[in-house]
């Protein structure tokens, strides 16, 4: 069965079945039950999935543009099949939570959801793509459906932060179009195809430039500093269901491009720019986290704790070790379930009060525990507190770091202290203290919104505990990677002791 295919068709088809339905309320049923069925079929799929099989499985290849070599070339390995399940997980969460999002905005309900879909197909093929002109294809439409969402729908600056995300994201797509045609014509493969063409260029000069054109498309979408600086307007001014997929997935594209690409296409370039790469991680690491302690505006204080993310998520991909690898990989699933029920629990507190700011809420837990109680659960695992998710994530990267650059995996863990500082003093200013007179009235979350956050706070607990099914198809991915590139992990500095002895 061609799965991918029919993934990103049902997608496809299901956004054009949203327009053509007329009522609001069952235009946005419809889409819920499309994004179940696409859940559905990659639950399906995962589970034929073999972790010690071959590299790349389920594998579609048509010819496209034969005169240029291109092909409609899809599949999965372990790295790219979790970031499938990620966005196929979230797609229905924010299709419920966002039940009131498109209410307020330029265009129809009907509109709203449909780019969902149309959204959820581009991000399946992304990382499905294993043709580089595809995934450039790709790269570049996700934004058009995100655009709108965040034009359309958005906050009062959304015109200003919808133009700077499309001017960022095309300026990186661009150098990354000159580096993908350049390296067609460098290779003499005459194809565009992934596999074929990783090893063909042995220049080392040519494979910094062209390692440079790819990296600075993926450090802007992901964002890493200093390429971050359209993140926090765009989260801020998009609906909470649009931030939850800009962060949780679209932003993935950037790490997973660097774990994809740039290592595996340009091995001695990356081997070159890794100590530039692990310094701006670290940067982004510190920097992200202070910031967001100054933050008043709750969205954008949560679109830098990202910008620290993603400097952990970086940093593990360019250690090269496998521990940080599958960490890395890792922690890009586990932050989607985090940041996204941060996200989500954000806009249902938006929708109940009307404003973003911190300052405005005060006790909001003695009116809404349910709501304050899941909030402190995303925020918790947002720091990364044991027995969350994120937590194995982020001990796998530092670990995996230290092994082989030891002052970088020590200055971040100053990420770590910082989070707890800027999380824990957001809930206690929100949730604690006295009940501000604005939100004593301020409903608990109703039998919907429940539904959104209890299959992420259920993951969060869930992966927390018992990570292994997602490190089991993980690993392997990872190993594959780095042994293309010719890395092995650092021995350790002293003899572990064999059995007996």
């Amino acid at each position: 069965m061609p799965w991918l295919s029919t993934l990103m068709g049902v997608s496809v088809l299901g956004a054009l079945g949203v327009t053509l339905v007329r009522n609001d309320k069952l235009a946005k049923q419809f889409t819920l039950v499309v994004s179940l069925i696409v859940l559905a079929l990659t639950v399906a799929m995962a589970v034929q999935f073999s972790p010690n099989g071959d590299k790349f499985q389920f594998a579609e290849t048509y010819d496209w543009i034969p005169a240029f070599g291109v092909h409609y070339g899809v599949a999965v390995d372990g790295i790219a099949l979790v970031l499938i399940l990620l966005s196929a997980i979230l797609v229905p969460i924010v299709v419920l939570a966002s039940w009131h999002d498109a209410e307020a905005g330029k265009r129809s309900v009907r509109t709203y959801f449909s780019l969902l879909l149309v959204l959820e197909a581009m991000m399946i093929g992304v990382f499905a793509a294993t043709d580089v002109f595809l995934f450039y294809v790709f790269f570049e439409a996700m934004l058009i459906p995100m655009y709108f969402m965040i034009g359309s729908y958005g906050g009062a600056q959304r015109s200003y932060a919808a133009v700077k995300f499309l001017l960022y994201s095309l300026f990186g797509g661009l150098l990354m179009l000159v580096a993908v045609i350049a390296l067609y014509s460098i290779a003499g493969k005459g194809t565009f195809m992934f596999p074929d063409l990783v090893g063909t260029i042995q220049d080392v000069t040519t494979q910094k430039w062209l390692f440079l054109g790819f990296f600075i498309a993926f450090a802007i979408k992901a964002p890493l500093w200093p390429f971050h600086t359209w993140l926090p307007d765009a989260a801020a001014q998009a609906p909470a269901g649009a931030a939850v997929l800009l962060v949780g997935v679209l932003d993935k594209v950037g790490t997973y491009g660097m774990l994809r690409f740039c290592l595996e296409l340009f091995p001695d370039a990356a081997k070159f720019f890794t100590p530039l790469v692990i310094t701006l991680s670290v940067i982004g690491i510190v920097y992200g986290a202070i910031v967001a302690i100054g933050q008043t505006d709750m969205k954008r204080l949560i679109a830098y704790t990202s910008v620290s993310h993603f400097g952990f998520i970086a940093m593990g991909v360019f250690a090269m070790t496998t521990s940080a690898g599958a960490g890395a990989t890792l922690y890009m699933v586990n932050h989607g379930f985090s940041t996204g029920a941060l996200f989500l629990i954000a806009g249902f507190l938006i929708y109940r009060r009307g404003s973003q700011f911190i300052a405005d809420y005060g006790g909001v837990q003695k009116v809404a525990p349910v709501l304050a109680g899941t909030f402190l659960v995303a925020g918790l695992s947002s720091l990364s507190l044991p027995g969350l998710s994120t937590f194995v994530s982020e001990f796998m990267v530092l670990t995996g770091t230290y092994q082989r650059y030891v002052v970088p995996a020590v200055i971040a863990t100053v990420g770590v202290i910082l989070a707890a500082i800027y999380i824990l003093w957001m809930y206690q200013r929100m949730m604690n203290g006295p009940t501000a007179e604005s939100v004593k009235s301020l409903p608990d979350l109703n039998a919907r919104e429940k539904w959104v956050v209890a299959p992420l706070v259920a993951l969060l607990l869930v992966f927390g505990f018992y990570p292994k099914p997602l490190l089991d198809v993980i690993n392997p991915a990872v190993k594959d990677t780095l042994s293309s590139v010719s890395v092995t992990d650092p021995q350790p500095a002293v003899p572990v002791a064999q059995e007996g002895q």
